[in-house]
């Protein structure tokens, strides 16, 4: 269920700098409020659009064969998504929380880019970005313990979010477990593990609201 912010008008004139590095050009943006769990597009739907998290996060996923989940990304304030190197969507995305995506058109972006070398470099340094963050995953996926993983989890949400002490996570633990590809309880034995060692405390009964107490500790962890 989506909700048109700009139910007045079909789009509102904005600048492109709004949505990230994409700084030099003027593009037609909606904005689209999604509910907690909304689909915001599907695997293997037509990439006609480009979108952006206002704010709220977002889970891009794909269901395996077995009907298992991988997470493979989650989009946070600012962050540019939905950005496909052919016709169609590769994962299926949802909002995490109540989140408020803005939008453009793929094809009006591509016109601007040909004209603007800047634009074009912007958008091969998205991707790029990209391509960086994948290869970390399957690193991450591939060669780390499970403490590990957690571990480079919560370094990665702490250079991401912009809370200065508390790192409040927008998604679940089960959500955690299915980006790291591990069970439920190993990433809650996992946090549970980095608590008792002192590196991290807990904030609520959700527990989703995390300290970090010691940085350099939980970056050398099992080393």
């Amino acid at each position: 269920m989506l909700v048109n912010n700009n139910a007045a008008s079909a789009s509102r004139q904005c600048a492109l700098g709004e949505l990230g590095e994409l700084s030099r050009a003027r593009i037609n943006l909606s904005e689209f409020k999604y509910r907690r769990g909304a689909e915001i597009y599907g695997e293997a739907e037509p990439a006609d659009y480009i979108y952006q998290v206002a704010n709220g996060a977002v889970r891009s996923y794909k269901l395996l064969s077995d009907g298992r989940r991988q997470i493979g990304a989650f989009h946070l304030g600012g962050d540019i998504f939905g950005l496909e190197n052919g016709p169609a969507h590769r994962f299926t995305t949802e909002a995490i929380t109540e989140t408020t995506v803005r939008l453009m058109k793929r094809c009006s972006l591509e016109h601007v880019a040909e004209a603007d070398v800047h634009v074009a470099l912007d958008l091969l340094n998205m991707t790029t970005s990209n391509l960086e963050h994948a290869e970390n995953h399957m690193l991450l996926l591939g060669r780390k313990t499970s403490l590990e993983r957690v571990a480079a989890f919560l370094l990665e949400m702490d250079r991401r979010l912009s809370a200065a002490n508390v790192m409040a996570l927008p998604m679940c633990r089960r959500d955690i477990a299915d980006y790291l590809g591990l069970t439920l309880e190993t990433v809650s034995r996992a946090l549970s593990h980095l608590h008792g060692m002192g590196i991290l405390g807990f904030i609520g009964q959700t527990q989703r609201q995390i300290v970090l107490l010691d940085r350099h500790r939980l970056a050398n962890v099992n080393l």
